[in-house]
């Protein structure tokens, strides 16, 4: 019984019925409405393209526009038919037709999507409790109250608004809809007892994820939702839950938002144009949002602010809002991954393919905020020393993601063989060399695009190298640096010099404490004479194999650095003999060797 009188009483709130006679008293011909009553009608009304044939009586006796306009009509011509004319009737022609079925007591249905246009028809009618108890104005007035405390109905009801804004917005029912959907969206910890007894079932249901209202209010044109989001900013809804409403509200209305980057999309303009939004709305809709946006860094991610900024740049939106998005952008670069940043180039086919200049810009950016902090107290970091690398790493981190994701991008735009050195060099420095704890990937977009660009001199090649330290690549990347033919014979010989440099340094730390441990060692066994000798006596006159550990230990790692660098040397002589000018490596790099 219970379920019952909830079910009659939602559906009681969602459909109000008026009148008492059958429907059939209207009969449409064409743009004409006919009132069937087998009286000849007296009175025409034009609204819009649509003539209506009725009666004065039932229409003055409820109106106190049409009273005045009837009798004014009938003192200019007696005994003539009554023509008026209502083009400025809220709700059109479709309104006006509910309003006369009222006036003729003909059930109509007034539901949620209806009630705002017919209260709005009313008050400009003027059918007030002066002309008829239960007139329309009181009954729409009483029904929209009972819409206005459920959650989809009222969205109707604020949809139905855009028809009539002037007279909805004086007559405070745009302001009350906004006001019941902020209070219902916005969490309140603790809720009175009326308020929780409010809440129908659908919205204790709703209420249980932070994000259920994002799908409903995308519903709503934009100048309704930019105010609603503006009264919810001020309620003190969470930038978080702002910014994911506006996501959802872009990716509806904006089709590019919803695809990754692709740099076809730069001479395939059809896409702009898909969906019911024609360009100019996706521009203006764009910018709109992009101004909405929480200024708090981090709330909107990354990957959606440089849709935002791809989609920005192909529909053509104004400067500052570009502008505006590559700000956001640098300031949390950190979080953006490789995908999102290869923007298509928008000009002219023979430039590249991606837009490098929209990223130096960005990394810019990133820089004014980042670098001020760190350059002042710029580490010190060793090449040949694992702990400091770590230690700087930690200390750089935004920097250091940063670093690895523009070596990454590096090496995918250096694909496109109208990528320029100039450039690639401009991206490469932009990023200090304190961020970069290793070069591997530096090194690796420098090998894409010596191999996609062949036709650069020896000079060049030389100097594109530079960008490089070899001695902060790692033992995977040098032993593919020294058999790599695309690089500068000088190059190789720095790898490899820098090779032979760490391993006399691994070696020399090993062996020092190795001896220290074997030294230690000794002189343990002499302080212990005595036990020695027992010992030895006690094993046949032979030391206990445990005290001869550190010399043991010591001669098996001498025994295999010996080994490493006879392969090694093995390596660079096979290496040396595949390249030109022999003569020159090996008066390098013995001389060198020899230092």
């Amino acid at each position: 019984m219970f379920f019952f009188l909830f079910f009659l009483q939602h559906n009681m709130e969602a459909l109000l019925r008026l009148g008492s006679k059958s429907s059939d008293a209207f009969r449409r011909e064409g743009q004409s409405w006919h009132c069937t009553t087998g009286l000849p009608s007296d009175l025409t009304i034009e609204v819009g393209q649509v003539t209506f044939f009725l009666h004065k009586f039932p229409l003055l006796s409820r109106s106190g526009l049409l009273k005045k306009l009837i009798n004014d009509s009938s003192k200019e011509e007696e005994g003539a038919s009554c023509v008026l004319q209502l083009h400025d009737v809220p709700g059109g022609d479709k309104t006006f037709d509910l309003v006369t079925r009222f006036c003729y007591g003909v059930l109509i249905e007034v539901v949620a999507s209806n009630v705002v246009p017919l209260r709005c028809a009313a008050e400009y009618l003027e059918m007030n409790e002066n002309y008829g108890e239960s007139n329309l104005i009181g009954h729409t007035e009483s029904f929209l109250n009972q819409v206005l405390s459920n959650w989809l109905d009222t969205i109707k009801a604020l949809q139905s608004c855009e028809e009539v804004m002037s007279y909805a917005q004086q007559l405070n029912i745009v302001s009350r809809c906004i006001d019941f959907l902020t209070l219902k969206a916005c969490p309140d910890p603790k809720p009175t007892m009326a308020e929780a007894d409010s809440l129908n079932e659908k919205d204790k249901s709703q209420t249980k994820g932070d994000d259920w209202w994002y799908e409903d209010l995308s519903l709503l044109s934009l100048p309704l939702y930019k105010r609603l989001i503006l009264s919810l900013e001020a309620k003190g809804m969470k930038p978080e839950n702002i910014a994911g409403s506006l996501i959802r509200y872009i990716t509806r209305y904006v089709p590019l938002m919803n695809r990754q980057s692709s740099f076809k999309e730069k001479n395939n303009n059809n896409d702009v144009n898909q969906g019911t939004n024609s360009e100019a709305d996706q521009r203006d809709m764009v910018e709109e949002i992009v101004g909405m946006l929480p200024s708090k860094k981090g709330v909107t991610p990354s990957k959606y602010l440089l849709r935002m900024l791809r989609t920005a740049m192909l529909l053509h939106a104004s400067q500052s809002c570009i502008d505006t998005l590559e700000k956001r952008i640098g300031s949390q670069l950190e979080q953006a991954i490789l995908v999102d940043l290869l923007i298509p180039n928008m000009g002219q086919p023979a430039e590249t393919l991606y837009d490098t200049d929209c990223i130096q810009r960005i990394i810019d950016h990133f820089l004014s905020i980042y670098l001020p902090a760190t350059a002042s107290t710029t580490p010190c970091i060793s090449m040949h020393e694992e702990g400091p690398l770590a230690s700087a790493a930690d200390s750089l981190t935004p920097m250091t993601i940063v670093a690895n994701l523009v070596d990454a991008y590096l090496a995918e735009v250096a694909l496109d063989v109208n990528f320029k050195l100039p450039k690639f060099q401009a991206l490469a420095t932009a990023i200090p060399e304190y961020a970069r704890p290793i070069d591997d990937g530096l090194y690796h977009a420098i090998d894409v695009y010596l191999k996609a660009h062949p036709w650069l001199v020896d000079s060049e090649r030389e100097q594109f190298c530079r960008l490089m330290n070899c001695q902060k690549l790692s033992l995977e990347a040098s032993t593919h640096a020294a058999q790599n033919e695309r690089l500068p014979l000088r190059v190789i010989v720095q790898v490899l010099f820098f090779e032979q440099l760490r391993l006399r340094t691994s070696i020399s730390s090993w062996l020092f404490d190795d001896t220290n441990n074997f030294e230690n060692a000794q002189q343990q066994n002499s302080l212990n004479g005595n036990n020695l000798g027992h010992l030895r006596s006690a094993n046949n006159g032979q030391v206990d194999p445990s005290q001869q550990q550190g010399g043991g230990n010591l001669r098996e790692r001498v025994s295999e650095l010996e080994k490493e660098c006879t392969c090694i040397r093995k390596e660079l002589h096979k290496l040396a003999k595949s390249k030109r000018g022999w003569n020159i490596f090996q008066r390098i790099f013995f001389r060198k060797r020899s230092c």
